[in-house]
This record gives structure tokens, C-alpha cells and sequence, in this order.
């Protein structure tokens, strides 16, 4: 544990910055935690940093005492909305690196489109739950292969749930798939938390363009649906204009956005 004073202004004691376990910092005013500190390697390898305070001083010196024992590069994710914290973070450094829109996509077909759609000829979908594991995972690494040598697997939303080291599949029961009878041609997951949140939906690149990604879309919002659920969520990159069109085409609505920044 380190600490270090500053005169913050806050009160007429100084404000500690603390140490409190790996990764973690607390501002201290007075024994009064005034903000703290985070910093997490995401599950691509990224170490991410947070911080929440009451005052821009506090936030400054968590930041400066953070910066000064983490290895860069650096990361953070923001609100695009909160232009206070934005600030703080541009203060440290760090600049922005990439933007993404958070939409909110209705499930009732009604309001979709997809009522109608099937998969194309030759293709099933499997429901999640249902998918052969081994046929999963190859999937998912021919898809992540050829977005790596395309346009780089961090164009891509940022993936934030745990997983064990090296392994790409979260959770195989959380993914429906498209089959033909010999492999799996696309692959959609679907991650409930607090809301139901649309974390991938990819197509082999030769299959592309034949439905599909609709299909999956089709298959997995009805679900919802059926549920009682009325609406799930995604990010979209902002550069990523083909996911736009297909979200946007099914009336899906852009809520938000996030910053990415870098230092």
C-alpha cells in the first residue's frame, strides 16, 4: 500500500492517495473517500482504467497516482454524454480512439420486419443451448480470422465478460448458430444481465450476404419475444456501416454512444 498527500482544498486536511489492494486506489479526505480507482485487463488482453470521484482534484491525483504504476497503453470507456468526466480523462491524456452507438432493438416481429424471414436453403438455425460445441468453436475462429486480417477483431464491440485465457467462447450455451450440414456458417450471442445485450452476430465471409445474419436475427428476437421481452441491446462500431444498416433496418434506434480512449 502507498499513499500520497496533496492539498486538494476539499477540507483543510490533506486528501491521501491510497493503495487499497492490486489495482485499486482510494482518495481520502479527511478518512472520508472522496473517489476511486480501478484498473482491469479486459478479456482481450486490454487493461482498462476507471475512475469515480466527487472533484475534478481528486479525479486528477487518482489519476496521476495510477498512471505513474500502470504500464501502458492505457484504456478507458466513457459516456459521450458526460462531458465532466470526457474532460478528466483528456486532462490525463488519454485521446479518443474509437466511437460506438449503443441501439436499442425492438423484438416483436411486427415491428422488425422478420416475421417472414427464414434461413436461406441449406441452412438451419440451432438454438442456443443446442449448438455443437466443437463446430461453435471453429466458427468462431474462421470468423475471428477473417476479421483479424480484415479490418483487426478490436474494430469490433468491445467484449467485457470474463473468460477463461484463450478461449473466445463465453459461454457456449449463449449462442444460437446457422448450420449447414457439415459446419456452422454464422454464429449470434446473446448475454442477459440486466438486458437482454446482442454481443455478436457474424457470418463466415463466403456466406455472406445470402440472409443470413437476418435469419439469426429473426430466430433470436422472436425468442426474446416470446419471453416477454420488448427490446434487447447493442453496440455498433461507428465505422462499422454494414451492422448500422442491418440494425437500423429492423427498426432498431441509436440511444448513446460511447468513447474509447487510449493513452
Amino acid at each position: 500500500m502507498n499513499t500520497k498527500p496533496f492539498t486538494s482544498g476539499l477540507s483543510e486536511n490533506a486528501v491521501m492517495i491510497t493503495r487499497v489492494a492490486d489495482r485499486q486506489w482510494h482518495a481520502l479526505d479527511d478518512d472520508l473517500v472522496v473517489g476511486r480507482g480501478h484498473a482491469q485487463h479486459r478479456p482481450d488482453g486490454r487493461l482498462f482504467v476507471s475512475i469515480d470521484a466527487w472533484h475534478d482534484d481528486a479525479f486528477d491525483r487518482l489519476a496521476e497516482a495510477m498512471l505513474a504504476e500502470l504500464p501502458t497503453p492505457l484504456y478507458t470507456v466513457v459516456d459521450e454524454a458526460d462531458v465532466e468526466l470526457t474532460a478528466g480523462w483528456r486532462r490525463a491524456g488519454f485521446t479518443i480512439r474509437r466511437r460506438e452507438w449503443e441501439y436499442v432493438v425492438p423484438t416483436d416481429p411486427r415491428v422488425t420486419g422478420l416475421e417472414a424471414v427464414l434461413p436461406p436453403s441449406g441452412v438451419t438455425i440451432v438454438p442456443a443451448g443446442q449448438a455443437d460445441e466443437s463446430l461453435l468453436r471453429a466458427v468462431d475462429r474462421a470468423i475471428r480470422d477473417e476479421v483479424e486480417a480484415t479490418v483487426g477483431w478490436q474494430s469490433m464491440p468491445a467484449e467485457v465478460i470474463p473468460r477463461p485465457e484463450g478461449d473466445t467462447i463465453v459461454d457456449p450455451s449463449k449462442y444460437a448458430v446457422a448450420a449447414a450440414p457439415d459446419r456452422y456458417l454464422g454464429l449470434i450471442r446473446v448475454v442477459t444481465v440486466k438486458r437482454p445485450r446482442i454481443g455478436l452476430v457474424a457470418v463466415r465471409a463466403g456466406e455472406q450476404r445470402r440472409g443470413i445474419a437476418r435469419a439469426l436475427l429473426a430466430h433470436t428476437l422472436g425468442t426474446l419475444h416470446r419471453s416477454g421481452l420488448a427490446a434487447a441491446w447493442t453496440e455498433v462500431h461507428e465505422s462499422n456501416q454494414a451492422a448500422s444498416a442491418l440494425f437500423e433496418g429492423i427498426g432498431a434506434r441509436p440511444m448513446s454512444s460511447n468513447l474509447e480512449l487510449v493513452r
